[in-house]
């Protein structure tokens, strides 16, 4: 991870003015960037906030505004990405285990390392599944798709709920239409839609037959 870390800008210094800080923003394209004091890490300050602020004060005087996220030098990608999420930024600081600044992540960066995992670089296919919280199970969804000959790229949970939690699978191109139909014998509903889902053909079949014989 940390052959991703980048000092092409200086952290902003908690002494500059308002005025250096808007001027920073409008020149580079981040929407957060962290403030220090003497390499001791205070804090990020946003984009959209520091233009709320009087030019002529120094940016000090706005540390109530400073958001303290940050990511560790000993951090994996997932849990960097994870910060970038959760407080809707493009760049993510970065301290040492003596907690230095020593540097920030940028997002597009982060991405290419998702980017370069099987999970999107191998050719596959795509399922979401949904069940209640309390009944889906990590492994049966694994087990599903091995049972009927596929191997899973990569899942992830795309959405929860109190009640309902949906899975999004990536599998290996095969016997997808057998591996749906799993799925929704163990009671699993399938969200995605899938032109080899048999299921959804012999509904469609079926309707086109009604929708005639009501036309005769």
């Amino acid at each position: 991870m940390t052959e991703f870390l980048t000092n092409d800008y200086k952290a902003l210094d908690v002494r500059e003015t308002v005025a250096s800080v808007q001027d920073f923003f409008e020149e580079a394209n981040f929407s957060h960037f962290p403030v220090v004091d003497e390499s001791v890490y205070l804090g990020c300050i946003s984009g959209d906030d520091a233009e709320t602020f009087d030019p002529s004060q120094p940016l000090g005087n706005y540390r109530y505004a400073f958001e303290g996220f940050f990511a560790r030098t000993t951090m994996n990608w997932l849990d960097v990405l994870e910060v970038f999420a959760r407080h809707q930024s493009n760049v993510c600081p970065v301290l040492d285990e003596e907690n230095k600044y020593v540097g920030y992540y940028e997002v597009p960066d982060i991405m290419r390392i998702f980017n370069e995992t099987p999970f999107l670089k191998e050719p596959g296919g795509i399922i979401v599944v949904e069940k209640p919280v309390k009944e889906y199970s990590m492994s049966q969804v694994s087990q599903i798709v091995e049972s009927n000959n596929g191997r899973v790229l990569g899942m992830f949970i795309s959405f929860a709920s109190s009640e309902l939690v949906q899975i999004t699978i990536k599998t290996t191109l095969g016997s997808l239409n057998e591996i749906i139909q799993t799925f929704r014998r163990y009671d699993y509903n399938i969200i995605s839609e899938h032109q080899e889902d048999s299921y959804l053909l012999g509904l469609k079949e079926r309707s086109d037959y009604l929708d005639k014989y009501l036309n005769l």
